[in-house]
């Protein structure tokens, strides 16, 4: 089976979990052996892993010509003649407006620049000369950026779409959502002919929020790869007098920081041993910072900045708590992550990982007294500690890419022989 894939991150550059999700699915799919997998995204770094074809989207010719919609009609299943011309012609509305290299290629800066509407856009008028010169079964949208790809992609070769619902606006705004991005999302949606959600708590929320069919939404839990030998060797540098609490991820609205620091506060009422680090960055960064202050514990909190690569198991492995307070969080890879590295993880409710986790503790996010107590309660009960750590890692170690692979198989025959 050849899948078209199309995508805006994948390692070694990382933004956040979606260059992680990209990287196990694309690995898990590669695993069964008779599956090849085109990755299209904006501007690769060149040093990614050669276990998949990567296309830069900046180094293809713009080329176009038209489709005749009769030759395709037969593949348009659920799409009138209008549906194609009318998205075509939106699609195309500002070609004339766009601007070439030498090489007649789009060029794009990659990551999330200022003119990420443009970027979307002309990623998607990319798509469809990809589509149009590439032999595939399927195609596979990874959130919302890439989803006017994958339409077009449709649109131009009739094939199944698959979306990949990594977040909604509805998460990342606490509901306070962008329409542009909504309006992007929800004809993402309309098109797909299965949208895969990262947890059972999104699919809740396409449907619902989206007005989508539950039949043809699924919930494709997300999962980790085995520590590599370098991450292994780490050596944890740890003051036995004293403990690390550590929350890692952006530091904005989206995952909770304001209550992480409250929590943090009252257990530095209780004791004067336990540390806490704040890694990452993001806009609410400077207000964390000020909120610290405000609150009197800034000589027993660290703010490391970004962490890349190994940096983020050393904090891991550095750590006696990992603590995850999102208010509303799709999915939440950085536990398991942390639970490989032996850390017991604190997570909200409100998160997804939380349905396929059991040995975790688990508190609502703005519950910041049942937050301390659990924080405290880990670093002062050694059983406790040692039980969730030897138990997440076992837990942790049976949630794998390749199971996730043959589950996003399996759909991939439905909608092929469909």
């Amino acid at each position: 089976m050849k899948v078209l894939m199309f995508g805006w991150e994948f390692p070694p550059k990382i933004y956040g979990g979606l260059a992680v999700a990209s990287y196990g699915i694309t690995k898990g799919l590669s695993l069964q052996g008779d599956i090849e997998t085109t990755f299209c995204m904006p501007r690769p770094c060149g040093e990614e892993e050669k276990f998949l074809r990567i296309i830069n989207m900046s180094q293809v010719p713009v080329a176009w010509r038209d489709v005749n919609y009769d030759d395709i009609k037969p593949r348009m299943v659920g799409h009138t003649a209008e549906d194609y011309f009318r998205f075509r012609d939106h699609i195309y509305a500002d070609f004339n407006y766009l601007g070439t290299n030498d090489m007649g290629c789009l060029e794009f800066a990659g990551g999330y620049p200022e003119n990420l509407q443009q970027e979307i856009n002309n990623f998607s008028i990319i798509a469809g000369v990809v589509a149009r010169s590439e032999d595939f079964d399927i195609i596979h949208a990874h959130d919302w950026l890439t989803y006017p790809a994958g339409i077009h992609a449709k649109m131009v070769s009739g094939k199944p779409l698959c979306i990949h619902v990594h977040a909604t606006d509805f998460d990342r705004s606490r509901g306070n959502v962008n329409p542009t991005v909504y309006g992007i999302e929800k004809d993402g949606m309309d098109n797909a002919d299965c949208i895969m959600c990262v947890s059972e708590l999104t699919r809740q929320t396409v449907i619902n929020y989206y007005h989508q069919d539950p039949r043809k939404c699924v919930a494709m839990h997300n999962a980790v790869y085995p520590l590599a030998d370098d991450i292994k060797a780490i050596v944890p540098h740890k003051n036995p007098k004293e403990k690390v609490v550590t929350y890692l991820g952006r530091i904005t609205m989206q995952k909770g920081p304001e209550y992480f620091v409250e929590a943090a506060a009252m257990v530095l009422s209780r004791t004067k041993n336990i540390r806490f680090c704040m890694a990452g960055s993001g806009d609410m960064m400077d207000a964390m910072i000020r909120l610290v202050a405000q609150r009197g514990i800034a000589d027993r909190f660290h703010f490391p900045g970004f962490q890349r690569g190994k940096q983020v198991y050393e904090c891991y492995k550095n750590s006696d708590v990992f603590v995850m307070p999102s208010v509303s969080e799709p999915f939440g890879i950085a536990p398991l992550e942390a639970m490989q590295c032996g850390c017991p993880s604190i997570i909200s409710k409100q998160s997804g990982c939380g349905e396929i986790l059991d040995k975790v503790i688990k508190v609502d996010y703005w519950d910041i007294h049942s937050m301390a107590d659990a924080i405290y309660s880990i670093c002062t009960n050694d059983a406790l500690h040692d039980y969730l750590m030897d138990e997440g890692l076992k837990e942790v170690d049976e949630i794998t890419w390749e199971k996730v692979g043959l589950r996003i198989r399996r759909l991939y025959n439905n909608l092929v022989n469909r």
